[in-house]
């Protein structure tokens, strides 16, 4: 009985918790200013640290103040913001917070590997470790100074499965599918562009089209919303900030539009144009 009890258990754990609370921060960063951007985020993330937010998300490249789309972007400028997973001073310092405090971040910045550029979101862990690394996809004018990325991976979390998408990587509603068919139920949407209230139209319709929660984290708004369609939550500010708020996981389920689809139809999508 007592080994039954314990596969039991080892089986309800694979499921990760129910709950998750989810920090999302907003703040106007500098462009190219890293250490000012750095210590917006610390300070922001220590001061809401005792609401004890199990995951902190920041907005798109946020380290660099999204330096891609600067005026006054030149090649030297933004191979000396980017950085290298394994020796970046600023990953180091995201993993000792993340570690010291047991809260997972999803942090937003520009890479360099390989000799090229990625608009990336590094998934820390609880204990300070990378889990999982997203690079954004859909690339369209300043952005092509990036490579794409090439993959929509979700990330085994203690919550369960998450993906991840990258601003305009929103536009598209394959990409929310995809992910949602690889099980996230909870997909982390880290941004900078398009200032106005159609972010939340097309993320309530992301939601309400794969029955999962979405979690948007802006500059200047950040807001969740639910398997509904509808926004749970929402902190709109240029000031640094963070929007705490709890999603309870067990909502989402396949019992509608997921589980109706009729993928035998859909094959045009597919094709290459």
């Amino acid at each position: 009985m007592h080994r039954i009890l314990i596969l039991l258990a080892a089986a309800l754990s694979s499921f990760g918790q129910e709950t998750v609370r989810i920090g999302l921060f907003t703040a106007m960063p500098v462009k190219w200013d890293l250490e000012a951007n750095w210590r917006a985020f610390e300070s922001t993330f220590l001061r809401h640290a005792a609401e004890k937010p199990d995951l902190v998300i920041t907005p798109e490249c946020f380290l660099d103040g999204y330096a891609a789309a600067a005026k006054d972007w030149t090649p030297e400028k933004f191979d000396q913001i980017a950085q290298d997973e394994k020796t970046s001073p600023y990953i180091t310092k995201v993993r000792e917070l993340a570690e010291r405090h047991k809260i997972a971040i999803l942090f937003g910045y520009t890479e360099k590997k390989n000799g090229k550029y990625y608009n990336a979101a590094l998934m820390i862990d609880r204990n300070g470790q990378p889990t999982g690394r997203y690079y954004k996809t859909h690339l369209q004018a300043h952005d092509l100074r990036f490579t794409p990325g090439d993959d929509l991976p979700v990330f085994d979390t203690h919550w369960g499965k998450m993906g991840v998408m990258i601003c305009a990587d929103r536009r598209w509603p394959e990409t929310a599918r995809v992910l949602r068919l690889r099980g996230s139920r909870l997909t982390l949407v880290p941004s900078y562009g398009m200032w106005h209230v159609d972010n939340e139209w097309w993320m309530r319709t992301r939601s309400y089209e794969n029955e999962n929660f979405l979690a948007f984290a802006h500059p200047n708004v950040a807001f969740v919303t639910d398997p509904k369609g509808q926004v749970i939550a929402k902190h709109q500010s240029t000031l640094p900030g963070m929007l705490v708020t709890e999603v309870d996981l067990s909502q989402v389920t396949e019992n509608k539009h997921m589980r109706d689809r009729r993928p035998e139809l859909y094959k045009d999508l597919a094709l290459p144009q």
